[in-house]
């Protein structure tokens, strides 16, 4: 089969692979019809080349059609349409049973002290092959795959895999009251959709800062108060405090993550891992990586105090320094962590299935590629070259 592969840092190729097979009664094999690149791709792309083997299969967002099951896999058939959550969990553990899928049990990579396996994104989760490529072999299938209906298109169910329940469980953490002001920190895939959840669930204001034009005016088309970090020399902090009756907002989301805007040592320090060979890298990322956290500071600066900052960028750092002091006097609360995928989508799926299109999913993607072409959409979704927001790669 076709699929895209890892080959080093901004070298991504599609190669002939092995078809996947059934490995486990657990398993399934779906032949994969749509796959998002995520934002958290990039970081396999320019940052984590310590910990992927060139040939990796990349990609964690794919949606398909079940071509095999395994003997033990009974609530899905050769012929369903579904949905793959990016993380693997069992359904049956202490930890999926408390609906924290994305710390399964059976699952977690004990070697990494890591929570648990994710489809194509290295040894840190388990090296799974990924599902940017032609088919897919999905472990835990007994409980995994999300069953969608016929009719629509792929672009209707495809973002429950990560986008939908991520930014879902965002909002959820961010624990707005109804009325009140939530802020959300970069306009990427996932703070997009984290505006138009707030404002579903409530929220009376939503505010949001980049510094895109186009991810601006997109989200300012929805109604939210989008702030151009360009416009603003060290006073972003002033400004979000008048809009908000000198308090800030009480809720804040992070949705940037290590890719975080002036942060030159953080960058500096990835580069240089990226440089390394892996045997220095990985050690050096382990016990003192450093991440860009100049977005997370900003949370801290802008939340009001006694409010809640919802984590959900991705970080990486062993030595991340923070400002514990401000967090301490601010009575900041923080949650945070990867996406319990499952856990979110009776909440989700009522509003799919709405020919409103209450969220926006139908026209969230802007660009739809084949397979062959992923290179280069990894390039233009990086350098974000031809207002490229959203890529969903077609096998």
């Amino acid at each position: 089969m076709r699929a895209l592969t890892w080959h080093g840092n901004r070298d991504v190729r599609v190669d002939t692979v092995p078809d996947p097979t059934i490995e486990q009664p657990t398993d399934a094999i779906i032949r994969v019809t749509s796959s998002g690149i995520c934002g958290s791709d990039l970081h396999l792309y320019e940052v984590l080349g310590p910990f992927i083997d060139e040939g990796d299969v990349l990609g964690h967002e794919p949606m398909g059609i079940v071509e095999q099951v395994g003997a033990e896999v009974t609530h899905i058939a050769p012929g369903d349409r579904v949905v793959i959550p990016f993380n693997i969990s069992c359904g049956r553990c202490y930890m999926c049973d408390k609906g924290l899928q994305s710390q399964c049990e059976t699952t977690q990579v004990h070697e990494q002290d890591t929570g648990a396996a994710l489809f194509g994104y290295t040894k840190l989760y388990g090296q799974v092959p990924g599902g940017q490529a032609e088919y897919l072999r999905v472990p835990q299938a007994q409980y995994g795959p999300i069953k969608v209906p016929e009719g629509p298109a792929d672009d209707r169910f495809v973002y429950l895999s990560d986008v939908l329940p991520t930014a879902w469980q965002a909002v959820e953490y961010a624990n707005v009251p109804d009325g009140e002001t939530a802020l959300v920190l970069g306009l990427g895939p996932i703070g997009e959709m984290c505006t138009r959840i707030a404002q579903h669930r409530g929220a009376g204001r939503v505010l949001a800062i980049d510094l895109v034009p186009e991810r601006l005016q997109r989200a300012r088309a929805h109604g939210v108060e989008a702030l151009d970090l360009t416009q603003y020399n060290g006073d972003l902090p002033d400004v979000v405090r008048e809009m908000t009756d000198g308090r800030g907002p009480i809720s804040v989301i992070d949705a940037v993550g290590m890719e975080a805007h002036g942060a030159p040592i953080g960058k500096l320090a990835h580069r240089i891992a990226g440089m390394l060979p892996d045997v220095v890298a990985r050690p050096m990322t382990e016990k003192a990586g450093i991440d860009r956290l100049s977005a997370l500071h900003l949370a801290i600066e802008l939340v009001q105090r006694g409010g809640t900052i919802s984590l959900s960028g991705v970080y990486g750092g062993a030595a991340s320094p923070m400002p514990l002091i401000q967090m301490f006097d601010k009575q900041i609360n923080l949650r945070m962590g990867q996406a319990n995928v499952k856990r979110w989508i009776d909440d989700i799926m009522p509003l799919l299935g709405d020919d409103d299109d209450p969220l926006g999913v139908d026209g969230f993607a802007t660009h739809h590629v084949p397979l062959d072409e992923a290179p280069q959409a990894y390039e233009i979704f990086q350098t974000k070259d031809d207002n490229a927001f959203k890529v969903l790669l077609k096998p």
